[in-house]
């Protein structure tokens, strides 16, 4: 039996899929302890890990929640750079006190978040094996596939594999603060700086794990052999639970519309969901990602349920439609649930999401500057009526539930080890 460390971002739809993992180990006789700021410890709590704290001078209770309500009002090329800077300030946290936290309670296997670039470093530093995981969409470079937070549709022509090029050129150029502390403590320590360009040394060598579906991704050729995808890393048993007024449900068919708990403080978004659904025979359920009052929304037509956070895994299980951020999670427990969606993507991997979403016609995009009532009653219109949305989602659902999910995971990281 091992001992292992988590290290990922702080954001919910990181913390989610590796408590779900984390849990499933620890059933299996593992050790597991997650490394985070304080203000995370309840996600560990939730699934019964070890947590040990860090950061707790510079980001005390309370500090990292001030942060995700700036990000929340903010989207687009805006919200990219300051979620860098965010990375940035993490970063410098993990470095400093992560490898003494490692060594003082033994750990022996880091499970490691494929977005953080530090990773690899620090496992380096320990001598540690470590496991990939990709909790987002998945970073991979090819020539063929569009940059990770792209929303460019899939181009095997010459200008599409340059287009490509340079939009791995300007990501590449976007991390450059992180890249350069992590570099600092190469040097620290007498290692070669690391080469974001050949992003495959930042990985792990022994398995890197995707919980995206493989029909979820343009097509691959050049994916390593100890890749894996094994569908979403979710357990409804390592999550906190939230209250919900469930007698409010009528027979209606229910439209569940969330933007995620990050950028989720677009109220006017909301707002005009509501108005697009108008006129229809449906109920239309808001979750606020816990970064807003019900009451902050003001008048809402149609009296749809508003609440400052939801159950989203058992209401997407009577849901007939989900209006969705492209956030990975929601998008990958609507096709768990063969719920076809409406995106509105805002930043980060979302735009690529959502282009997943259309590649795979499991739903139609909205584009944020292009949120208007007409144009989302259309789409909902169209989603919740022709037929197609809904059958191409459930071919993913039955994917999914053959995928593996969290207990496949737990097979191929101890397999990796062994």
């Amino acid at each position: 039996m091992k001992h292992f460390g988590i290290l990922c971002p702080p954001g919910v739809g990181h913390l989610n899929n590796f408590m779900a993992l984390g849990y499933e180990l620890q059933q299996r006789g593992h050790q597991v302890t997650l490394f985070g700021f304080p203000d995370v410890e309840s996600y560990a709590t939730a699934a019964k890990l070890n947590f040990y704290s860090i950061g707790t001078a510079r980001f005390p209770v309370g500090s990292t929640k001030r942060s995700p309500k700036r990000l929340g009002e903010l989207n687009g090329i805006a919200a990219l750079l300051y979620t860098i800077n965010l990375y940035r300030q993490g970063t410098e946290v993990v470095l400093q006190e992560v490898p003494q936290a490692c060594q003082q309670i033994s750990i022996e296997v880091l499970l490691i978040d494929q977005t953080l670039l530090e990773g690899s470093t620090i496992a380096e530093y320990l001598n540690l094996p470590f496991i990939t995981i990709c909790s987002a969409l998945l970073l991979n470079p090819e020539p063929t596939v569009p940059p990770a937070l792209t929303d460019w549709n899939y181009d095997l022509s010459c200008l599409g594999q340059l287009r490509n090029q340079i939009g791995n050129n300007l990501l590449e150029f976007a991390g450059t603060p992180v890249k350069i502390l992590v570099n600092e403590y190469c040097k620290k320590w007498g290692f070669n700086p690391i080469d974001t360009t050949n992003k495959l040394n930042l990985w792990s060598k022994r398995a890197i794990i995707s919980q995206q579906p493989p029909s979820f991704e343009f097509p691959r050729q050049q994916l390593p052999n100890y890749f894996h995808f094994t569908g979403p890393l979710v357990s409804t048993v390592s999550r906190t639970e939230i209250a919900f007024p469930w007698q409010k449900l009528t027979n209606k068919p229910l439209i569940y519309a969330s933007l995620g708990t990050v950028q989720n403080k677009l109220i006017w978004v909301f707002i005009q969901i509501a108005y697009a659904c108008l006129g229809l025979d449906v109920q239309l359920v808001i979750s606020l990602g816990g970064a807003t009052e019900p009451e902050e929304l003001g008048y809402v037509p149609g009296s749809p349920i508003v609440v400052k956070a939801a159950p989203q895994l058992s209401l997407l299980e009577r849901a007939s439609l989900c209006i969705t951020h492209g956030g990975m999670n929601t998008t990958l427990e609507s096709l768990s649930n063969g719920v076809p969606m409406v995106a509105i993507p805002i930043t980060n991997d979302q735009p690529a999401v959502a282009a997943r979403i259309a590649w795979t016609k499991t739903g139609e995009i909205i584009a944020l500057d292009n949120c208007t009532v007409d144009s989302l009653a259309t789409a909902i219109r169209q989603v919740l009526w022709q037929p197609e949305y809904r059958h191409n989602a459930s071919k993913f659902k039955t994917e999914i539930a053959n995928a593996g999910g969290v207990t496949k995971a737990a097979e191929i990281i101890e397999v990796a080890i062994a």
